[in-house]
């Protein structure tokens, strides 16, 4: 129980601090082998969703990422610019559009494959631990959804 009606405002009692600082950390980690494929971290799980999916419609991709369109669009600009995917509208309906991987982009996968390992050896955590965080912030994401 706070001590003071002030305690919640104490740094140390914020969930959402070391989710931000855990957050920018892991994504610092990734910089120097994202540097290497010439992605930025967004783009990278971009890929991750089109290396899955293979096609996939703006919208359900933003779903995916937690992302809106606004951040999407110059981010499958530039992907597009860099030969990884394609942008096309639905012959079904116009207002969608459709992000497809290109070749360019699925060999990207074979040079990215070994990134989750090199990060993994990064994290100070046991497997089950690692599990039990990654079911947690996926149950405290959805409960926000």
């Amino acid at each position: 129980m706070p001590n003071n009606k002030y305690d919640c405002l104490k740094l140390e009692n914020q969930l959402c601090f070391p989710l931000y600082a855990c957050s920018k950390e892991v994504i610092r980690r990734y910089k120097p082998y994202l540097d290497r494929l010439d992605l930025t971290y967004t783009q990278y799980i971009a890929m991750m969703v089109l290396w899955e999916k293979k096609e996939v419609n703006v919208k359900e991709l933003g779903n995916c990422l937690y992302l809106d369109s606004g951040t999407l669009t110059p981010l499958l600009k530039k992907l597009e610019e860099k030969n990884y995917v394609v942008r096309k509208r639905s012959k079904e309906d116009e207002r969608n559009l459709i992000v497809s991987i290109t070749q360019e982009g699925e060999d990207l996968k074979e040079k990215a494959v070994s990134i989750p390992a090199s990060l993994g050896a990064c994290v100070n955590m046991e497997p089950q631990e690692a599990q039990q965080l990654y079911r947690l912030l996926y149950k405290l994401l959805n409960g926000l959804s």
